[in-house]
C-alpha cells in the first residue's frame, strides 16, 4: 500500500513541473551554514525551498558563483551532505538520503494481472529508486540512511565500514562479528575495532555477536558508501573464574621452532636489580639466551656472538639496547606492547644477524583519553604518557627515563668503579594515526644516552638514535602491504683528559638507512605468502684520535670511513598440507656492496695479511663497488600434530651476516670496532638445524617444551692474540676468521596462570671455535676447537610468582649458570733475565659457576574503578644470599709472583623499593 502511494506522488509530482526558463544567479557565501545559504537563497531567487531543519550539516560553507544556475548552486552546497533535491514550480524540495522520481525506466512497471500492479525486479545497475517497508515488528530497530542517493548509474555494492567500542571504558573492541540477517555474508572487527563490509543498495539487518558485549541490531538502507558505528554494552554473567587467553595454544599451533614472547604485562612483579622492570633481563631467563656476565654489554642466543641479535624496535635497528654497563636495558618497559624473539627458524623478513631477531613493538597510544604510567626507584624515574591527538583517530605515546643517583657505584666491589660516576636516560615517541580502516601510519623516535666516568681523567659517552616510519596499507580482504622507512645511529665517545701532555678524545659512529615494502598476502585458506625487498645503506665511521686542549701533544688521527649496501628480496610460503602438518618454505637473496672511497690492500696469497705481504694497493672513488658478496638464505620450518594439544616441530634456516663486532672486552668500551665486509673480510656464515616436542596440558594451565639444535658457522671474525683493533688502518692484519659450532638442547615447563605461576627454564649448550690457518701465527690452540668466551653449559632459571590475595604477592627469581671460560697463566719463564708469564691454551680454564636468588614483594592498592590513579608498591632483594659472583678474573705480577684477581659487579644483597601507578 506504502509503495502505491509512493507511485501516486511520484505521477502528481511529475504532472506538478512546470517547463520554464532556468533561473540565472551571481550568488555567493562565506562560511555560512547550509541553513543560512538556503535562506538567502530563497531571497534571491523567489524560490521556497521545503525541509527539516535537523537534516542540514552544522559545517560552515563557502561558494562564489557567476552568471550560474541554482542546480550548479546547490549541487556544489550538497555535494558532501547526504541531501538530494527537487525543483518543483516556484518550489524547492529537499530530502534526505533519496532521490524524488518524476520518471521510470522502461519496464519498470509491470502489470501481473488485472486487478494488481507490481514492481519487478529490476537490473541492479539501472537507475530506480530503492523501496523499503516499515515491518510492524521492526519498529522498535532504530533505522539508519547511509549515504546520499545520485543520479548516475547504480553499483552493485557500497561499502559500510564504522567502529565498535565499549560504551563504558570506550576502548575499541576487537573479533566482534558482524552479521547480515538472512544474508549469508558478516565481517568482524579487526584490533582497533574497525570493520568493513560490502552490502547491496535497499535494506538490510545488522547484528553484532562478541563475548561479553550485549547484541545491537540496527536497520540500514543503503544509498551509498557511508559509515555506522556501534555502542555495545557489557553482557557479563558471574561465574567462580573464566580465563581467555587468545595465544593460549600458540606454541603448539604456531608453525616456527625457537621462538618466545615476553608477556609486557606480567613481568612486573619478576625481582630485577635495583627494582627495574627490564624485558631484556627477562628474555636472558628463558632457554637459549643467556649474557656473559652481569656487566656484559649483549646476548648470546644459541651460542652466539652478540653482534649475531638483530634488535629492531619499530622496525629501527638499536646497536646497543643497554645501559650502565649492561646493567639495564635501554628499552622502556611502560610503552612497550610486544616482544618476539626468533632464535630457531627466523622468518624470510628478517636478515642480516646469524643468531636471532628481538622484535620489539612499541605500543599505541590511547585515542579516547589521557592516561599515564610510572613508576619511581632508588636509581631511575621512568614516566609514560598516552596522549589523544584527534579522537579515536590518532595518538601519541611518549616515554622517558633517567637515572638520578650513582649512589649505587660506591657500593661495586671494584676499586675501579667505587669511585665512579654514571648517569642515562632515554626518551621514546610513537605517533600512530588511522586514517580509516584500510590505511594507517606509525612513526616512531628514540634517543638514548650514556655517560660515565670510571677514573677521574676518563668520561665515556655513547648514544642511540633512531627514528621509524611505517605505513600499513590494507590492500583487499587477503592482502596487507606494510612500507618502512628507518634510520639508526650509534656513536663512543671517550674524553682522557690528564695533566700530562697526552690527553685526547676518540670515538666512533656507525649509522644505517633502511628502506622495506613487505607484502602478506592470503592465497585461500591453505596458503599465505608473504614477500617484500629491503635495502639498507651503512656509514661506519671506524675511529678517531685527537688532541684534547691545547698543551697536548697527542697527533690527530682518523681512519678512512667505510660505506656499504645490503639489499634483499625475499619470499616464503605457509601452507597447510592438512588438519595436521603446516610447512613454511621460503627464500631470501641478499646481496651486500662494499662501497668507497677506500684504499685497498692485496696481499700476497701464500703469505699471512701483514704490511710485509702488501703486494699492491688500489684506490677506489667515492660510492664505487669494491666488492660484491651475496648469497641464497634458504628458510624451512614445519609442524605436525601429533594430539590437538601435542606437536612436533623442525627447522632449518641459512644466514648470512655482512657487519661484524671485534672487541676484546665484554663491556661498552672504546676499542669495540664495528666493521663492514670488504674486499679483506668475507661476510660470516651460518645453518641451523633444529627440532622440537611441545605439549599443554591442563586446559594450556601448563606448556612444556623440548628443543635440540644445531648450529654450524663459517667466517666468524676474531681477533689475534695481542691485537690492536682500535685506530688500525689495516684492521684485517690482526683479525682471524674460522669456524664455530654450537648446539644444545632446551627445556621450557611454563604454568600460565592460577595462584602460582612462572616458569622452570633449562640448557645444555656448548659454543666452540675453531682458529686455523697454515700460518702457525695465525693459528689459536694449534687450530682445534676451543670454547668461546660465552660458552656456558649449564643454564637454570626459575621465575615463581605466587598470589596470596588481590592485592599482595611474592616473587622469586633463581639463576644457576656454569662459569665462563678463562685463559689462566700456567707458568713463568726468564729471558734475558726479564720474567715472563706463560698462558695457557684461551679459554682452557672456567670461574667459578654463577648462582642468583632474588626476592620481591608486592602490594597493589585497592581495585576501585573510580579513582585518581592505580598503584603498586615493589620491594625487591637483589642477590639474597650475597653470592661474590665473578665478572672477571685477571692476574697481576707483584714482587716476581702472579697473584690471581676477581671483578664482582654485585657481591652483596641489593635491597630496593620501587612506587609503580598507573592513571
Amino acid at each position: 500500500m506504502k509503495n502505491l502511494v509512493l507511485l501516486v506522488l511520484f505521477v502528481f509530482l511529475s504532472l506538478s513541473v512546470r517547463s520554464q526558463e532556468q533561473t540565472r544567479l551571481d550568488f555567493s557565501y562565506a562560511d555560512e551554514t547550509v541553513e543560512d545559504v538556503l535562506l538567502q537563497l530563497e531571497e534571491a531567487s523567489g524560490l521556497s525551498f521545503f525541509y527539516l531543519k535537523n537534516w542540514l550539516p552544522k559545517d560552515r560553507f563557502s561558494g562564489e558563483f557567476k552568471d550560474a544556475e541554482l542546480e550548479d548552486i546547490l549541487d556544489d552546497l550538497f555535494q558532501n551532505t547526504v541531501i538530494n533535491y527537487y525543483i518543483m514550480d516556484d518550489r524547492v524540495i529537499l530530502t534526505e538520503n533519496s532521490i524524488i522520481y518524476d520518471n521510470f525506466s522502461q519496464g519498470f512497471l509491470k502489470r501481473t494481472d488485472t486487478s494488481a500492479t507490481t514492481i519487478t525486479s529490476i537490473p541492479t545497475r539501472e537507475k530506480a529508486p530503492i523501496f523499503y517497508e516499515e515491518n510492524v515488528a521492526q519498529r522498535r530497530i532504530l533505522t539508519y540512511k547511509i549515504g546520499r542517493e545520485n543520479t548516475g548509474i547504480r553499483k552493485r555494492s557500497y561499502s559500510l565500514s564504522g567502529n565498535v567500542i565499549d560504551v563504558i571504558s570506550e576502548e575499541p573492541l576487537s573479533n566482534v562479528a558482524i552479521l547480515v540477517e538472512n544474508e549469508r555474508t558478516g565481517t568482524a572487527t579487526d584490533v582497533n575495532g574497525n570493520y568493513t563490509i560490502q552490502l547491496s543498495p535497499g535494506e538490510h539487518l545488522i547484528t553484532t555477536q562478541s563475548l561479553g558485549n550485549a547484541s545491537i541490531t540496527k536497520r540500514v538502507i543503503i544509498y551509498n558508501d557511508g559509515s555506522l558505528d556501534f555502542q555495545l554494552d557489557q553482557d557479563l554473567e558471574q561465574l567462580s573464574e573464566v580465563l581467555l587467553d587468545s595465544k593460549s595454544n600458540e606454541n603448539v599451533k604456531e608453525v616456527f621452532t625457537g621462538t618466545s614472547q615476553i608477556d609486557v604485562q606480567r613481568i612486573k612483579t619478576i625481582p630485577l636489580v635495583l627494582g627495574e622492570r627490564d624485558l631484556l633481563k627477562v628474555a636472558a631467563t628463558l632457554p637459549g639466551i643467556s649474557k656473559a656476565g652481569e656487566g656484559s654489554l649483549g646476548y648470546n642466543v644459541r651460542g652466539g656472538r652478540e653482534d649475531q641479535n638483530l634488535i629492531l624496535l619499530d622496525n629501527g635497528l638499536i646497536y646497543n639496547p643497554n645501559h650502565f654497563f649492561g646493567i639495564f636495558s635501554a628499552l622502556n618497559p611502560f610503552t612497550t606492547g610486544s616482544v618476539d624473539i626468533y632464535k630457531g627458524s627466523i622468518p624470510t623478513k628478517f636478515g642480516g644477524r646469524l643468531s636471532s631477531v628481538f622484535d620489539i613493538k612499541t605500543k599505541k597510544g590511547n585515542p579516547n583519553e589521557f592516561s599515564g604510567e610510572g613508576s619511581i626507584g632508588p636509581v631511575t624515574g621512568n614516566l609514560a604518557l598516552e596522549i589523544p591527538i584527534v579522537k579515536e583517530k590518532s595518538s601519541l605515546i611518549v616515554g622517558g627515563r633517567a637515572t638520578y643517583s650513582d649512589w649505587i657505584l660506591n657500593a661495586l666491589d671494584d676499586p675501579s668503579l667505587s669511585n665512579s660516576e654514571a648517569s642515562f636516560y632515554d626518551v621514546i615517541a610513537k605517533y600512530n594515526h588511522q586514517f580509516d580502516a584500510k590505511n594507517e601510519l606509525n612513526a616512531t623516535a628514540y634517543f638514548s644516552n650514556d655517560q660515565y666516568s670510571i677514573t677521574s681523567d676518563s668520561l665515556y659517552r655513547y648514544q642511540n638514535r633512531m627514528f621509524s616510519l611505517t605505513y600499513d596499507r590494507k590492500l583487499n580482504s587477503n592482502m596487507d602491504a606494510t612500507l618502512i622507512f628507518s634510520n639508526s645511529n650509534y656513536d663512543f665517545n671517550i674524553d682522557y683528559n690528564t695533566e700530562f701532555a697526552n690527553s685526547f678524545t676518540s670515538g666512533y659512529i656507525i649509522k644505517d638507512s633502511k628502506i622495506k615494502l613487505d607484502i602478506a598476502h592470503e592465497i585461500n585458506k591453505k596458503h599465505t605468502l608473504n614477500y617484500g625487498l629491503s635495502s639498507k645503506y651503512y656509514v661506519v665511521d671506524p675511529g678517531k684520535i685527537e688532541a684534547l686542549g691545547n698543551e697536548s701533544l697527542v697527533v690527530t688521527q682518523e681512519l678512512a670511513q667505510e660505506k656499504g649496501l645490503e639489499s634483499a628480496i625475499y619470499f616464503s610460503d605457509a601452507f597447510e598440507v592438512n588438519e595436521k602438518l603446516l610447512i613454511n618454505g621460503g627464500l631470501r637473496f641478499s646481496i651486500f656492496n662494499s662501497l668507497g672511497p677506500d684504499l685497498v690492500n692485496s696481499y700476497a696469497p701464500d703469505s699471512p695479511k701483514n704490511e710485509s705481504s702488501i703486494l699492491s694497493q688500489t684506490q677506489y672513488g667515492d660510492n664505487e663497488f669494491i666488492k660484491t658478496y651475496s648469497g641464497l638464505e634458504y628458510r624451512l620450518a614445519a609442524r605436525y600434530f601429533l594430539l590437538e594439544d601435542f606437536s612436533i616441530k623442525a627447522g632449518y634456516s641459512s644466514t648470512l651476516q655482512y657487519i661484524h663486532t671485534l672487541s676484546n672486552n665484554t663491556t661498552a668500551a672504546p676499542t669495540d670496532i664495528y666493521k663492514l665486509s670488504d674486499a679483506n673480510i668475507v661476510p660470516q656464515k651460518a645453518t641451523q638445524y633444529s627440532i622440537g616436542f611441545f605439549k599443554n596440558f591442563l586446559d594450556n594451565e601448563y606448556e612444556l617444551s623440548l628443543e635440540g639444535y644445531y648450529k654450524a658457522s663459517k667466517d666468524l671474525l676474531d681477533f689475534e692474540t695481542g691485537a690492536t683493533l682500535f685506530l688500525n688502518e689495516n684492521i684485517e692484519t690482526e683479525t682471524l676468521q674460522g669456524e664455530g659450532k654450537s648446539y644444545g638442547a632446551e627445556v621450557l615447563l611454563r604454568k600460565n596462570f592460577g595462584d602460582l605461576n612462572g616458569w622452570l627454564g633449562y640448557t645444555y649448550s656448548r659454543s666452540l671455535i675453531r682458529l686455523d690457518s697454515p700460518y702457525a701465527s695465525q693459528r689459536v690452540n694449534e687450530g682445534e676447537y676451543f670454547a668461546s668466551n660465552f660458552d656456558k653449559p649449564h643454564d637454570f632459571s626459575a621465575i615463581l610468582n605466587y598470589k596470596l590475595t588481590q592485592r599482595f604477592s611474592f616473587s622469586a627469581n633463581l639463576v644457576y649458570q656454569t662459569g665462563r671460560p678463562v685463559t689462566y697463566p700456567i707458568g713463568k719463564y726468564v729471558f734475558n733475565n726479564a720474567e715472563y708469564v706463560v698462558y695457557s691454551e684461551r679459554n682452557k680454564f672456567r670461574i667459578p659457576d654463577y648462582y642468583r636468588l632474588d626476592l620481591s614483594f608486592s602490594a597493589e592498592g585497592n581495585h576501585k574503578i573510580e579513582k585518581l590513579a592505580h598503584s603498586f608498591w615493589n620491594i625487591s632483594v637483589y642477590n639474597v644470599l650475597g653470592r661474590n659472583n665473578p665478572y672477571s678474573v685477571f692476574f697481576v705480577t707483584t714482587d716476581g709472583e702472579v697473584k690471581a684477581y676477581q671483578s664482582s659487579v654485585f657481591s652483596v644483597p641489593i635491597p630496593t623499593i620501587t612506587y609503580n601507578f598507573k592513571f
